[in-house]
């Protein structure tokens, strides 16, 4: 059916966001608060790397680790979970490539809350875990969930490492860019305008909903710090 891969793209988005913000968050609270800025800058540097490789590359990567000769593909295989050319090759697609966005955005929040708050919270006593979840992560949450929304339009339109890893098998793994490439070299334009109008609005009112929510916050807190 049409909608197929459509649904298909919101179930891994969905799930690949979910994980990301899970793992972002405390990745990019660890590479704020580790004392080795070089150590940190390091790691944060390889963790971008999704973003600027080539998505076929990255599908590269992840066939290796993730084949039946790879490490991770050995590890899943005891659970009887088969990555290759299934929907969750297109989940951990996803996950790799939306993630630096995520990861990014966290990160530049946490370095921007305020230290004094922070200490301040030390002086009344709070444990650590509790002034991160009472001070820190509330701070910090509009650039988390701007990261969140960023990385799931980024995971909602992944193709390349998708195609590599998962494959374009209709009805299985195939997603809504997928099904766009397909729709395209079959002939199809009607069915593939429709999809790249849908996507396109999914990604517009994911744009609008962080320059409303959130940019504006901060161009408003800005303007009244002067």
């Amino acid at each position: 059916m049409l909608w197929n891969p459509l649904f298909l793209s919101l179930k891994v988005a969905i799930i690949s966001t979910i994980i990301n913000t899970m793992l972002g968050v405390i990745i990019a609270f660890l590479l704020v608060q580790c004392r080795f800025r070089l150590l940190s800058n390091i790691l944060g540097t390889i963790l971008l790397l999704p973003l600027i490789l080539p998505p076929t590359v990255i599908g590269y990567y992840l066939i290796i680790l993730f084949g039946q000769n790879g490490f991770l593909g050995k590890f899943f295989s005891k659970f009887g979970i088969n990555v290759i050319f299934t929907w969750y090759g297109a989940l951990i697609a996803s996950i790799v490539t939306s993630f630096p966005l995520l990861l990014t955005s966290a990160r530049r929040a946490f370095e921007n809350v305020d230290q004094n708050i922070e200490d301040a919270g030390r002086v009344l006593g709070l444990s650590e875990i509790t002034l991160f979840l009472k001070i820190t992560l509330p701070l910090a949450s509009n650039g988390i969930i701007a990261g969140m929304l960023l990385s799931f339009a980024r995971a909602l339109g992944e193709f390349g490492a998708t195609l590599m890893i998962a494959g374009n098998l209709s009805g299985y793994t195939q997603t809504i860019s997928g099904a766009i490439y397909e729709a395209i070299y079959t002939g199809k334009t009607f069915e593939a305008g429709l999809l790249v109008v849908t996507i396109s609005i999914i990604c517009i009112v994911v744009l609008l909903i962080i320059e409303y929510k959130f940019l504006s916050r901060i161009s408003h807190s800005s303007r009244r710090k002067r």
